[in-house]
């Protein structure tokens, strides 16, 4: 191979700061200006493999992820989904954690510009738009509870079949292993916790006996003080995120199951 000639073509087809160094037999690092949202560069290899030519991450790309979220919640729901479309748009195979892109036909070129672009696009994950970032909260929640509780003694957005039959007033999870139901909120804004609000106090309405309720809060201080103080009052326990309170959430999930 041609290392400039190679290095020529990165430069005319992705950017000129593209350079190329030799690291041993047919295995090449290509240096590129491209970056995750922290600052740390993309990892770039090309090498030959079984005769054909490729490009990998040799695994970079989730580990760096890894640093921010759980791996479990990289392989599910909206984050699971914008890595396989990325994955699939670039023809990018994922071999066991590595990222690999066959260069087709002598277009290396062409290939590095598809493969950055695929790593760019995974690293979206990161940085959601709010929208996603809130629906990932409600699967992260979602996934964590799952771990913890045994599923014959949880169910997913409950709701009184008998008081509630169209479910106006859900419950985020309704675990049930103990003389009096745990209700578990799931509260990303304002007004998911306006609607609790007034859920726990039609609760109060329905029934005799008082309600063990906890809420799990995406991140308490941007909720508004007035509609915190008003949730306070009805609400038995909180956490106020849940990244920071797993094993804390954890703990007290399992002793709630004891």
């Amino acid at each position: 191979m041609r290392v400039q000639a190679i290095e020529q073509e990165f430069k005319n087809r992705v950017c000129a700061a593209i350079r190329v160094e030799p690291e041993g037999i047919d295995r090449f690092r290509v240096f590129s200006p491209f970056i995750f949202e922290d600052g740390d560069n993309l990892a770039i290899v090309l090498r030959l493999h079984e005769g054909q030519w490729v490009f990998g991450d040799e695994g970079h790309t989730f580990m760096h992820l890894s640093y921010d979220l759980e791996e479990r919640y990289l392989q599910q729901g909206t984050r699971a989904r914008v890595i396989a479309n990325a994955l699939a748009a670039f023809a990018v195979e994922d071999r066991d954690g590595e990222l690999i892109l066959r260069v087709p036909d002598g277009k290396f070129g062409d290939a590095l510009y598809s493969f950055i672009q695929a790593l760019l696009k995974i690293a979206d994950v990161t940085y959601l738009t709010q929208e996603r970032v809130r629906s990932t909260f409600m699967e992260d929640f979602q996934a964590f509870v799952a771990e913890h509780v045994p599923e014959e003694h949880r169910i997913f957005d409950w709701r009184d079949a008998v008081h509630d039959p169209e479910g106006m007033y859900a419950v985020d999870c309704w675990i049930n292993h103990r003389d009096q139901p745990l209700l578990v909120y799931a509260l990303p804004n304002d007004d998911k916790v306006r609607d609790v609000t007034i859920a726990l106090l039609q609760f109060e309405k329905w029934y005799t006996r008082p309600q063990h309720t906890v809420a799990v809060f995406e991140n308490q201080e941007d909720i508004n003080r007035k509609v915190l103080a008003r949730f306070s009052d009805v609400c038995e326990k909180q956490f106020s995120t849940l990244a920071a309170n797993k094993d804390r959430i954890a703990r007290y999930l399992e002793e709630s199951l004891a």
